[in-house]
Formats: structure tokens, C-alpha cells, sequence
């Protein structure tokens, strides 16, 4: 039997003691064993605070978000076993599904948020920047860097994968190195996906570490900065948030614990609606998922009390009709709790629930391929509570399993002071379709929520269900449910980040937040702004533009070409009363003038534009006024590029327009898109020749097995082909979704890898020689490229069959041929 190791200071470890004996859910056969005794806890902090920590906070929050997509691809190719092993838990395929993917899911789901939101910096700039002098010589703004310490993250049993995957993914993006501790009795599962994550190698040395077992007296050891996220019981929760070290060291302290979450079935709900009909189904997926093992799942039926006895028939009826056993049968619906330990802990909490509320359904489900003796199986269990103003043990008590209680409410008032009666609950549902009583209800139950779910006709088909936390929102909830967040998209970043405000000049706070802020020293130079790549920008590079002077006709044409006749700018005589003197010149006039002075007209790296932000209008422009324009590059942004688009980042351009007395009438910024430097060759004809030149037969190849003439030759016939007639009839068919993924590797960075096989010749075969020396080899190919390059610019639209990559148009195909020159030439070391 499998004896889990620890993953600490960077080593497999395996406990020195007996260890605690894991248990199949289904069949009771013993799974492994989870030892942590000898474990120097202290020290495994103390690693993860110096060699975690270091290498995590040095990356940028860009790079922590690749990191992140790279993991869960990983993870994602390998995720078959993992279903094998959460079989075991007693989770059917989706409830596995839920755990296993739903985890990796979430990693996606921030990495997209790092590359579309987050800086290429290791710190954040957060919140505008404040002026706090009167000539703007002294501001202010905060920064947010990873909190320096380590994270602890107690998860709980009942989400061995989405419980670890949910916390690491806020925790590493902000930069802070982990230690996990997975509930004991389904460690199994979060140690075999922990153990691919390392074998990745992606994450940094130290920035993760696993104990599978007791924590023993780790929590004793906690510092300043370091942090506790945990997911469990109220009771245990309490107990160690009072500890001296977390409270005295002021240790950060997350809980999300018991919830007695509540769905609310509307007045106007009744029988033969389509909001009665998802009610009965939304409450029995709650009750059956993960066999109830849900924080987030649904344990107080709430709903009108002159159709009680409809919902009690409705819901036994669609209980009756949900299989138990073994999760690996096909007819399975609902599997076993996690374990007997968990089934008595239930069973007990059923007994409380049965001194003050009838048990009106007790499922007696036979069994698929499994017993009721060796499992931890448990039928579902539906209690009545109908007096739920006197009788409480239904707002106190949690049975973590297939346990629910319906009680009545008369009216939306009843309805959420029953909800609020939970003291404190993860999320709350609402089933109707009369928006005035969600309205009614909703607001009055808020306080007590984190989360609050409304269903009904109009989003049924697209909803992701009462129990199911997003990233991007906010999971937790207040009072009995731990008062704490997680998650909540870029939010749940900030629980480990420390918030510090920075107060200097316009220039020092451009140097610390790498923004440009008003006011600091601008660059100038000859070459215009919009004729530099990504890399090239540098904060503050700045323009000055030539002046426009504003004229009546400008005023008159722009209104007839927008359509913007507002009286301000058409109709001098009703302006009385007004802050005009005289007709004015639309505020959207003098943005697309001011993109006129400042943008260069050639075609250069600047792709599009992107975006306006922050746009304001301070003074009235007239006919007779003259503009002026200062560009200033404010903030870089780096982006992840998907599909068929040029690698590129975007570029925050701070727009000023002043008049003829200085004054500044307009402040915007302007994003564009901006393409990044290529790695490979451009094809130019000098450009090439120029590398060419550097080529003899005595150059060494660094990689494969051709000739200095045979690889000149080669670029020849590629090349040629690429404005020639191959026909697809003549090579093997690619099929679509390969192909897809082919042709978009054509926009990446990536090149041709050393040794890809020419699909024009056989493996082993090498080409025959077609001209009598290099120095003949040479010219035809610039011939040939002279020829590639005009016969695209006369067909433009022109697309041309490739073996490899399919038919492709002018841009792809220029695209290939830039990678496989770079590729030849850095064979015989030319670039």
C-alpha cells in the first residue's frame, strides 16, 4: 500500500511514524497512508519564505499568469488518472468533473485575467493617482507587492483538486509561495496532481510544498506576512485563528466554514411553471452532488406555505429516481460521502435534526454494484420544519451530506428573514420570475450572503447552477460562514498583497509605478512615437505636434458627418444662458483632430487603435482657435495573444490637447496595439542578400545534416512553391482541428524546431543539387525572392496550398517563409 511522501524544501519526503490508513468510499479497501511525523514544519516555512519568495516576487504578474496556463495544460493532458483516483472519494464522472477540471478551469481563468489586466511588473499600481499639491508637484498613488511570507492553505475533504487549485491560483499570481495541506481522508487525489505540478517543473523552486496528515504544530511558527487560508468547520476554524501566533503577529486569516445556504422558491412559482419545475431539479442536483458534500449546497427548502405539500411530493418524487453506488457504473447518479468517519459524523447531525423536525423522506435506494456494509453510502434525507420562526435546529445544525429541510414563509419578508436566519451563508437562491419580489427579497437578505443565485425561465439553459463558485466572483460569505473571500477575480488577489502608498514628485512616481504621471519630464526625440515596436516605447517618450487652427466649416462638416446636431454647435442663437459665447466645436471634433496631428501615416508597429479612456473636455473650443497636441506614452501593458494575431502589447498613450494661450481644453488616453519585435528575418532583398553574403562552403551547420548550397537550394524550391501550384490532391490530408492549430502557430514566436521533417521529402532522403555552385545557389534565390515578393503584391489576394500548414493567404505565407529563412540561416550561426 501506497505510503504518501511530503513535498518539503524542495524534497520528497515520507513520514517517520505509523501515519493515518486512507480508505476506498466505495468498498473500503485501503488506499494509502499519510504520515507526517519528523517533518520540521518550522523549517519548511522558513524555506518557503526565503527560497519560495524570492523566486515567486521576482517574476512580473504577466509571467505568474503564463506560469499558471502552463500548469493546468499539464495537468489537463494527464487529467485520465486523476479520474481514476477520485473514483475512489466516491465521486461520480461529474462530480469528478466539478473537482478536477473546475480546478484547472480556474487556473485559466486568472492566467487570462494576469495577460489581459495585469502589468509586466512585480508590483500593481492600484487606484488613480491623487494631486495633493496645488501646482501638481506633489502626488500620490498606492502599490500592491506580494506580502512577504508564506501561505498556508488548509483545504477541506470534499474537493481534494478545485479546493487546492482555487486558493494556489490568487496565491501564486500574487506572488506568495504555499504550503497545502489537504484534508487527510482524500489526500490520495491531491497528491497526485500535486506530484505532476512539480514533475512540470514550471512552478520556481520553493514557490509550492504538500503535507498529506497532520499539520502537528506547524501554525506555531507563523511570522509577520505569512498568511492562513482556511475551508472547514466553524469550531476548528476558530480555534485556530485565536492562536498567539496568528494573532499576535497579525498573521492574515481567511475562513470559509459551515453554511446553511438557502433556496427561495417564489410566490408566483406554482405547480406547471417552468420556475416550480427548475426549482424541484435545482434542489435535488444540490442535495445529490458530491452526495451533498458541498459547502455551497442547499439546506434549507424555503418556500410558500400554500404549496408545501406540492414541493414535498414533487421533490420525493425526483429523489426516488436518483441512483446510488459505484461511481464507475454508468447508471450511477449520486456516490458515496468520503468516508465512514464523514457517514457518522452525518448520521449524528441527522439525529440532532430529528429532535425538533420530522424526517419526512429517508431514501431507501438499492444499491449499483456496491454495499451499503463496506461504503460510505448514504441515501437522501429530506426533514419538514413547519415552524421555522420557533424551531431553530434547522438554522443551527448542518448535516454535510444528502440532508435537507423544508419549511414555509408566507410572504417576501418571511421569506428573507428565514434566509437571514442562517446567520451568515455562502450563497442564497431565489427561484421566480416576478423581478419585484427578487428585488424585494434579494436586498433584504443581502447582508447575510456572500453570493445570491436567482434562476427562472430567462436564464435556466445558460446558468451555472445554485452551487457552483466562479473566479471571477466572489466565493464566502459572512458571519457563521467564516467571513471570509475568496477568489472574485483580481479581488482575491489582494488578501496577500500589501497596499502601500507612495507620495513624491511626477517624476519619482513615474519611476517607482513605471506609469507616466502628468507633469514629469518628457522625452523627445526625432523619431516619431508610433514608428517604435513594443519593446522599443519607453515611458515618457513624447511628441510635440504641428498647431491646427479651428474653422467654422470644420464645425458645420463635422456635424453633417455625425449626424450631431446638439444646438451648442449649430445654433448661435440659443446660447443665453449657457457657458458658450459662441457656436462650439464638438468635444469628439477635437479627439478625431488631435488623432490627426499625432498619428503617423505610414505603416509601422502600430497595429490599431484600442481603446479611449479617461476622456474630458476642460475649456470650450471656438472657430479661430488653434490645437496643439502633446502624446506621451503613459503605461505599457503586455498582452497574450490568441489565434491568428501579430505577437503585441498595448500601449497607454496620454493625449493633451491645449489652444493658443496654453490652456489645456482636452485630456484622454488613447490605447493601440502595437506589434512586438519579430524574431525572425524580415524579407527584404538586401536584407537577405546582405546574410547571404556570409555564407561559404566552409561555414559550419550547428544543427542537421545539410550542405551550406543544399540549404540555399531548399529555401529556393520552399520558397518558389510557396507562389507556385502544389496540389492538396498530392499530400496526406491535415485533419481540420490539427490544422487549425497549425496555422495559428504561424502568428507565435515559436520556431521551427531543429530536425522537422521536409514534407516533400521522404525521412532519410536528401535532395538532389540543382545548380552548379553556392555562388549560383545564392543569386537564383534572390531571383526567386524578388519574384515571391512582386507576385504578392500584385495578387494580394492570393492563397497558395503549403503540405504543412494547408492553404494560406498573402500574410501567412510570409509569415512561414520569415520563420523557415531565420530557421536555415541560424543553422549556419548567419543571425
Amino acid at each position: 500500500m501506497m505510503k504518501l511522501k511530503n513535498y518539503i524544501y524542495g524534497e520528497w519526503i515520507e513520514g517517520s511514524g505509523n501515519g493515518t490508513q486512507l480508505y476506498n468510499s466505495v468498498n473500503g479497501e485501503k488506499v494509502a497512508v499519510a504520515d507526517t511525523e519528523g517533518i520540521n514544519f518550522e523549517q519548511a516555512l522558513d524555506f518557503g519564505r526565503t527560497v519560495g519568495y524570492k523566486n515567486l516576487a521576482s517574476m512580473t504578474f504577466y509571467d505568474r499568469g503564463e506560469m499558471l496556463k502552463k500548469v493546468a495544460l499539464y495537468l489537463l493532458e494527464r487529467k485520465k488518472k486523476y479520474y481514476e483516483i477520485s473514483y475512489k472519494t466516491g465521486a461520480t464522472h461529474a462530480d469528478s468533473w466539478v473537482d478536477i477540471e473546475g480546478g484547472f478551469g480556474t487556473f485559466f481563468t486568472y492566467s487570462g485575467l494576469a495577460k489581459r489586466m495585469l502589468p509586466n511588473t512585480p508590483f500593481w499600481v492600484d487606484g488613480d493617482t491623487q494631486k495633493i499639491s496645488k501646482n501638481g508637484t506633489f502626488l500620490g498613488t498606492h502599490i500592491l507587492t506580494p506580502s512577504e511570507g508564506v501561505s498556508v492553505q488548509i483545504n477541506a475533504y470534499n474537493f481534494p483538486v478545485w479546493g487546492m487549485l482555487e486558493k494556489l491560483s490568487t496565491s501564486l499570481l500574487a506572488g506568495v509561495p504555499s504550503i497545502i495541506k489537504p484534508a487527510t481522508p482524500t489526500s490520495y487525489l491531491t497528491h497526485a496532481v500535486f506530484e505532476d505540478m512539480i514533475e512540470s517543473g514550471i512552478l520556481p523552486e520553493g514557490s509550492i510544498q504538500l503535507i498529506c496528515g497532520s499539520a502537528g504544530n506547524m501554525l506555531e511558527f507563523m511570522k509577520d506576512g505569512d498568511s492562513v487560508l482556511f475551508t472547514g468547520s466553524a469550531s476548528t476554524g476558530k480555534k485556530l485563528k485565536s492562536m498567539p501566533s496568528i494573532a499576535q503577529h497579525a498573521v492574515r486569516f481567511n475562513m470559509e466554514a459551515d453554511s446553511l445556504n438557502c433556496s427561495i422558491l417564489g410566490l408566483d412559482a406554482k405547480p406547471g411553471t417552468p420556475e416550480f419545475d427548475l426549482f424541484i431539479k435545482e434542489v435535488r442536483n444540490e442535495m445529490t452532488t458530491k452526495s451533498g458534500q458541498k459547502c455551497t449546497a442547499i439546506r434549507r427548502i424555503i418556500v410558500p406555505e400554500n404549496i408545501i405539500g406540492d414541493v414535498q411530493n414533487a421533490l420525493v418524487k425526483s429523489l426516488d429516481q436518483v441512483k446510488i453506488g459505484n461511481p464507475l457504473s454508468r447508471e450511477t447518479r449520486m456516490g458515496a460521502l468520503a468516508g465512514k468517519d464523514q457517514y457518522r459524523e452525518v448520521s449524528e447531525k441527522i439525529d440532532l435534526l430529528k429532535t425538533e423536525t420530522e424526517l419526512i423522506y429517508d431514501g431507501k435506494q438499492e444499491l449499483i454494484d456496491a454495499d451499503y456494509e463496506s461504503g460510505a453510502f448514504m441515501s437522501p434525507k429530506l426533514f419538514l420544519n413547519d415552524k421555522p420562526f420557533e424551531k431553530n435546529i434547522s438554522h443551527d445544525v448542518e448535516a454535510f451530506g444528502p440532508v435537507s429541510t423544508i419549511m414555509p414563509y408566507k410572504d417576501a419578508e418571511e421569506a428573507a428573514a428565514l434566509a437571514k436566519r442562517g446567520k451568515g451563508s455562502l450563497v442564497g437562491s431565489i427561484i421566480s420570475h416576478d423581478e419585484k419580489f427578487v428585488a424585494e427579497t434579494s436586498w433584504k437578505m443581502a447582508s447575510t450572503h456572500g453570493r445570491i443565485f436567482v434562476l427562472n425561465r430567462d436564464n435556466a439553459k445558460e446558468s451555472t447552477g445554485h452551487g457552483s463558485p466562479l473566479p471571477t466572483l466572489m466565493h464566502g460569505g459572512p458571519g457563521r460562514a467564516g467571513g471570509g473571500e475568496e477568489m472574485g477575480g483580481l479581488n482575491g488577489l489582494h488578501f496577500f498583497l500589501q497596499k502601500t502608498a507612495i507620495q513624491g514628485s511626477p517624476d519619482i512616481l513615474t519611476a517607482i509605478t513605471k506609469i507616466y504621471q502628468q507633469g514629469a519630464t518628457q522625452h523627445f526625440s526625432d523619431k516619431h512615437p508610433f514608428r517604435k515596436y513594443f519593446e522599443e516605447v519607453e515611458i515618457g517618450d513624447s511628441l510635440e505636434t504641428a498647431g491646427r487652427t479651428v474653422t467654422e466649416a470644420d464645425i458645420v462638416n463635422f456635424s453633417n458627418v455625425s449626424w450631431d446636431h446638439f444646438y451648442a454647435h449649430t445654433d448661435a442663437t440659443s446660447l443665453n444662458g449657457t457657458i458658450f459665447d459662441k457656436p462650439v466645436a464638438h468635444g469628439y471634433f477635437i479627439l478625431s483632430a488631435a488623432a490627426g496631428l499625432f498619428v503617423s501615416g505610414k505603416k509601422g508597429p502600430v497595429i490599431a487603435n484600442y481603446g479611449l479612456e479617461n476622456a474630458s473636455f476642460f475649456k470650450p473650443v471656438y472657430a479661430g482657435d488653434t490645437i496643439t497636441v502633446y502624446l506621451t506614452a503613459k503605461e505599457k501593458v503586455n498582452k497574450g495573444v490568441k489565434g491568428r494575431n501579430i505577437p503585441s502589447g498595448v500601449v497607454k498613450w496620454l493625449v493633451e490637447v491645449v489652444n493658443q494661450r496654453d490652456e489645456i481644453v482636452c485630456v484622454a488616453t488613447i490605447l493601440t496595439l502595437v506589434a512586438k519585435k519579430s524574431p525572425f528575418i524580415q524579407l527584404h532583398t538586401n536584407t537577405i542578400q546582405k546574410l547571404l553574403n556570409g555564407l561559404t562552403e566552409n561555414s559550419e551547420r550547428k544543427f542537421g545534416m545539410m550542405s551550406p548550397q543544399m540549404m540555399v537550394e531548399h529555401l529556393e524550391e520552399v520558397l518558389r512553391n510557396g507562389f507556385g501550384s502544389l496540389e492538396p490532391s498530392d499530400f496526406p490530408e491535415i485533419p481540420a482541428d490539427k490544422l487549425e492549430l497549425l496555422q495559428d502557430w504561424i502568428y507565435t514566436d515559436q520556431k521551427i524546431r531543429p530536425g522537422a521533417q521536409y514534407p516533400l521529402l521522404k525521412e532519410g532522403e536528401k535532395p538532389e543539387l540543382r545548380f552548379k555552385n553556392l555562388s549560383e545557389a545564392k543569386e537564383k534565390l534572390i531571383e526567386t525572392l524578388k519574384e515571391f515578393l512582386v507576385y504578392y503584391r500584385e495578387n494580394p489576394q492570393a492563397e497558395h496550398f503549403h503540405p504543412r500548414f494547408g492553404m494560406l493567404n498573402k500574410e501567412m505565407m510570409e509569415l512561414f517563409h520569415r520563420k523557415h529563412f531565420t530557421h536555415h540561416f541560424e543553422q549556419f550561426d548567419l543571425v
